[in-house]
């Protein structure tokens, strides 16, 4: 299977045919990458200043916006820089959501918007911990917001004005990926999820599926020997071009880039296309058992 699924649209709500829908929405289900190369996201003319590093505040990875109360975080910026930054991202949350209803119209009914990030900082020098370090293999779980099984949809563009790429490695089939480390997960604690919940570490219910999912993540990034000698294939992310992944599928690293924006979406199980490929049921079948 190709790893990239070209999609020749060059807007932001493309009209599709039926057939070519499914035909879309299963190569992304299946674990490709959907890439636009001609779909850019164009800054206005007084959003431009904004492409400096200068407005992470430092601490956190990235710029954090919500599309639902327009609240943008983890910035310096303040005043009218501040109000521009929302009003980009803002728009981008709106251009990336118009586009998923475009080409996947199936998820329409069940997809869930989430926060939209904006990543001004070179991210090949960037320094972090192993667990939260993007430049090492891993699929996405989120430790302290757990999904539940729901899939986790991500929509990137590259945005550099210097037109330089997005450098990123992809790795090798979840269906590979997992059954190597499941034999290493220990089973959850009994009563873990509720301590977790009642202690305020996690904002909701961590799952068994949600238990699995952070240990494949985790055990992916920690494993060094695996990291240097796992399949993998390099792929170059233009600039002015977008692309669309299930990275809670999907191994991936980034190595090199600066100045992208990203939104995600959440999607049940049961508003996929095929979910048979999700990887709920994929781990479910192998632990042999119900995680949600």
């Amino acid at each position: 299977m190709e790893i990239l699924k070209t999609l020749d649209f060059a807007t932001w709500t493309p009209v599709l045919q039926n057939d070519e829908a499914v035909d879309s929405t299963r190569a992304l289900e299946s674990g490709q990458v959907a890439l636009l190369p001609h779909l850019s996201f164009e800054l206005a003319a007084d959003e431009r200043h904004l492409l400096s590093p200068q407005w992470s505040d430092g601490k956190a990875k990235n710029i954090s916006y919500d599309p639902q109360t327009r609240m943008v975080k983890h910035t310096s910026a303040t005043g009218a820089d501040h109000e521009a930054i929302g009003r980009m991202m803002g728009r981008y949350a709106e251009s990336a959501h118009k586009l998923v209803g475009s080409l996947f119209p199936a998820y329409a009914k069940g997809i869930r918007i989430g926060r939209t990030s904006y990543r001004p900082v070179e991210a090949g020098g960037r320094s972090s911990s192993i667990r939260k370090d993007d430049r090492l293999l891993h699929v996405d779980a989120f430790a302290a917001s757990p999904v539940q099984g729901e899939r986790i949809l991500r929509i990137f563009s590259n945005i550099n004005p210097n037109g330089k790429p997005r450098e990123w490695t992809l790795g090798e089939p979840f269906d590979d990926l997992a059954p190597r480390f499941l034999p290493k997960i220990p089973k959850p604690f009994p009563g873990s999820s509720w301590l977790l919940k009642t202690l305020g570490i996690t904002k909701g219910k961590r799952t068994d599926y949600d238990h699995y999912m952070l240990q494949l993540h985790d055990q992916e990034k920690l494993d060094s020997h695996y990291q240097q000698t796992c399949p993998k294939t390099a792929v170059s992310l233009p600039a002015g071009s977008t692309w669309i992944v299930y990275t809670d599928l999907v191994p991936h690293a980034v190595k090199s880039g600066q100045y992208c924006l990203e939104q995600t979406f959440y999607l049940p199980v049961a508003a996929m296309q095929e979910p048979a490929l999700s990887p709920l049921r994929k781990l479910e079948k192998w632990v042999g058992r119900k995680l949600v």
